[in-house]
């Protein structure tokens, strides 16, 4: 091997192995916060081992997976969905019900609903997928609010209406009840995080991973090779939703019951702004972008009901007493000023600092650049 070929190779092999341990030390470092004693004034709502700082950081990460089951139906398949929020009620509702009505433990109660949930997505998703576009958004969204009408409607008094449902605690294990065992709710949500960011990697690259891109850049050539793109979308279908039925269910248990919010449109749309921060064909991005999100909700409200808001003249008031206005506008900076959101910007950079000092690296890594800017393209495909 020649000298210069050594020298290439060491870089490469260096950041590759940069690229294996960053994920795996954020992840020890984020099952460690329990135990220590960090303080992010701003950001945190007190120190990380406290319930409130935990039960914050694990509704993040419970966000991020959810976020991520998106991505799959968005970012991979190029299905826009206004009815995602549908599987995660789907999840949360149906395992209160389950352990109540039928006394079933935990774990037999969560392979009853994930097997329910197979079926349930798998018979939504025929329908759905007849269409395509904004005819697929709109009947995603139809089952939606007739899922959401259903919740609050409370038939047989089992979803308790517009109060919500209350978790069984008698049929849960009584290391997942209770404020003192947040610590434990957070080792979950984290645990959830990291298989579903795995599952959705190996979708992803999976054949039906590529096919689905494939179908999204054009279906048509796809159908001309002589593949099915129904039954590809399908199969990201329900590898989405039931992703979001396990989220669910981690989210009933999270906050001890469950309310017809999580069954909104709302909730989709702001999974949507989540994506959409974090940059739309990108999975890092989506988990920065919900986690972004989460923490941002969190702190403006705060911010709402601070007294010194209340004093300002109407003109600041207004607008600093509504999250949603602000969460709002932060959408609309972002689709205009950083398209391919946080991860597009990152990437953007990167390619800026490599050309600034000449860009020595060989020319099929400079290609994978150019790989992560088309998978941080903002919806519709614009290119900054």
């Amino acid at each position: 091997m020649s000298t210069s070929a050594t020298d290439t190779a060491y870089p490469q092999g260096a950041r590759a192995w940069v690229g294996r341990l960053v994920p795996l030390a954020l992840v020890v470092l984020l099952a460690c916060l329990p135990l220590l004693n960090l303080h992010l004034p701003g950001v945190l709502p007190g120190p990380t081992y406290t319930p409130g700082t935990l039960h914050l950081l694990a509704l993040a990460m419970v966000m991020a997976a959810l976020a991520l089951s998106y991505h799959l139906l968005l970012g991979v398949a190029g299905l826009l969905s206004f009815g995602h929020a549908l599987y995660f009620g789907f999840g949360a509702y149906l395992l209160g019900i389950v352990m109540s009505e039928l006394e079933l433990g935990l774990v037999p109660s969560v392979l009853l609903v994930l097997l329910a949930g197979v079926a349930f997505s798998l018979a939504l998703g025929a329908v759905s997928l007849r269409v395509t576009g904004i005819p697929f958004a709109m009947v995603t969204l139809a089952f939606a609010q007739a899922g959401s009408v259903l919740v609050r409607r409370d038939p047989g008094r089992v979803t308790g209406g517009e109060e919500g449902l209350r978790l069984p605690t008698d049929y849960v294990p009584a290391a997942l009840v209770g404020v003192a065992d947040t610590r434990n709710l957070y080792w979950l949500a984290l645990a959830a995080l990291v298989l579903t960011f795995l599952l959705v990697s190996w979708v992803q690259g999976s054949r039906a991973g590529h096919v689905a891109e494939a179908v999204r850049e054009n279906e048509l050539r796809v159908r001309v090779l002589g593949m099915r793109p129904f039954l590809v979308k399908l199969a990201i279908f329900v590898a989405a939703s039931v992703i979001a039925i396990g989220m669910g269910m981690v989210h009933l248990l999270l906050n001890s019951g469950a309310v017809p919010h999580i069954v909104s449109a709302e909730l989709t749309i702001s999974l949507l702004l989540m994506v959409v921060i974090g940059g739309v064909g990108s999975r890092w991005g989506a988990v920065a972008g919900a986690v972004l999100y989460v923490l941002l909700n969190q702190r403006l409200t705060v911010l709402a009901q601070a007294e010194w808001v209340h004093d300002l003249p109407a003109p600041l008031r207004i607008p600093l007493s509504e999250p949603m206005f602000i969460l709002g506008t932060l959408f609309v900076l972002v689709v205009m000023f950083l398209p391919g959101g946080l991860a597009g910007t990152v990437t953007r950079l990167r390619g800026a600092r490599h050309r600034g000092s000449g860009d020595q690296r060989p020319g099929a890594e400079r290609l994978e650049d150019v790989d992560d800017d088309q998978q941080a393209a903002p919806v519709g495909g614009a290119r900054p």
